[in-house]
């Protein structure tokens, strides 16, 4: 049997560039041809025009700085045809780009963390939303201060990543206390830093960074957090209350109309009046996408929902902009809403995004619509993320052992009857 070999034309020549120098100073060249295609390597050094051999491609003479870059030329030559051994004895493919990057260190065993949350951070400026671009910020931000204070770095080699790295950066976080907060990180919120460092790792690995994932043996555990939503008479309360003060009801309003429609902060400031189209059913829908996943957003108008819009449909505060309600700042809007709170007489801690959980919960869920549709309704990906509600509406859970207890009794009573 005859095993068909192919070989490579590969040489290299050294030369310097007269048109570039400065001060008679030239900068040495190494040329690296593979089959007819190359590439130059600068070799850091510069050289005399005076002392430069063009025909011998060396440093004329036997001066001291002619042995020196003689001596280097040599080196580089040997080093150049080392890393053209080194890729034919793998057998794969050899471009003149492949023996310079592997000439320069700059093959993939050689990438750095940073190297890598650089690249990322490029992949998803455009990619993703600007919420979830920032979380990843954040990250790296603490990824950098844990480098620096337990490290004693700047940067480390994707090759040094193990699983120690990812204990020591957890336990970092865990003890970290940020300026102006006054206790360290929940562990949720350590875990969500730990995700997203994974995340980019995984990166890694996928583009053959790195070997493997060291990180594969990783649990992340997350405790689970009940999600305060407003009760039904709590809600009353709230749409119900006069304030003598105009800010104060526009955040009300806003609040009531993300409890109607389970749309959250970014996106109820993004509506204007062509999201509102009508629907299936005949009724007011609002159609719009999700900024943080990019998910159709299609909400059949509650009756509340719609008060609020013709409301403010010929408002200054909404003509001028052109959106569908007043625009106020996501920080403003959560400040304002701890004095709705106190004047309502409502003892929970009242955020924007509280008005989605109490959709989803005070107003479906516990109304007897099924989680599919409020799924749905919400722009969850997955259902699983939707559950979490259900598990807090322990009326709704009594309401359907009490509806299955109906059911087993009247069952009971028909087999009586049949007996009979």
């Amino acid at each position: 049997m005859t095993i068909m070999r192919t070989s490579s034309t590969f040489s290299v020549l050294f030369w310097i560039d007269p048109k570039k120098a400065s001060n008679d100073q030239a900068m040495i060249y190494a040329r690296i041809t593979v089959n007819q295609k190359r590439v130059l390597v600068s070799l850091k050094r510069k050289i005399s025009i005076d002392l430069w051999d063009a025909e011998r491609k060396k440093a004329k003479g036997s001066s001291a700085e002619a042995k020196q870059i003689n001596h280097i030329l040599d080196s580089s030559r040997s080093r150049f045809f080392q890393c053209y051994q080194e890729l034919t004895s793998k057998g794969g493919k050899i471009t003149a780009q492949l023996i310079k990057t592997l000439y320069l260190g700059e093959d993939e065993t050689s990438k750095t963390l940073q190297n890598l949350l650089d690249y990322h951070s490029r992949k998803i400026e455009s990619t993703l939303a600007s919420g979830t671009i920032r979380n990843f910020g954040i990250t790296e931000r603490y990824i950098q201060k844990f480098l620096k204070k337990d490290r004693k770095t700047s940067d480390v080699y994707l090759k040094d990543l193990d699983y120690k790295f990812l204990c020591d950066f957890e336990y970092f976080l865990s003890t970290y206390y940020a300026k102006g907060h006054p206790r360290a990180m929940s562990h949720n919120t350590v875990m969500k830093h730990i995700q997203r460092l994974r995340k980019v790792i995984r990166l890694a690995y996928n583009m053959e960074w790195i070997d493997k994932d060291p990180f594969r043996r990783w649990k992340t555990t997350f405790e689970k957090k009940e999600r305060e939503f407003l009760s039904a008479n709590e809600l009353s309360n709230l749409e119900t209350y006069e304030f003598p003060i105009e800010r104060l009801d526009r955040v009300r309003d806003l609040f009531i109309f993300s409890c109607y429609t389970g749309i959250s902060y970014v996106d109820v400031m993004n509506l204007t009046l062509n999201n509102i189209s009508m629907g299936i059913d005949g009724n007011n829908w609002i159609y719009s996408k999700r900024q943080k996943t990019k998910t159709p957003i299609k909400v059949p108008l509650l009756d509340p929902a719609l008060e609020l819009i013709r409301k403010y449909s010929n408002h200054p505060i909404t003509l001028i902009p052109g959106t569908l309600l007043p625009v106020i700042t996501n920080e403003k809007l959560n400040v304002y809403l701890k004095e709705v709170a106190i004047l309502c007489g409502i003892k929970k801690n009242l955020t924007y995004h509280m008005a989605r959980h109490t959709f989803a919960t005070t107003v479906t869920l516990s109304n007897g619509v099924p989680i599919e549709t409020v799924s749905k309704l919400l722009g969850h990906t997955k259902i699983a993320t939707t559950q979490i509600y259900a598990r807090v509406l322990e009326k709704k859970v009594s309401d359907d052992m009490n509806a299955l207890r109906l059911v087993l009794d009247k069952n009971k009573e028909k087999e009586k009857m049949f007996k009979l």
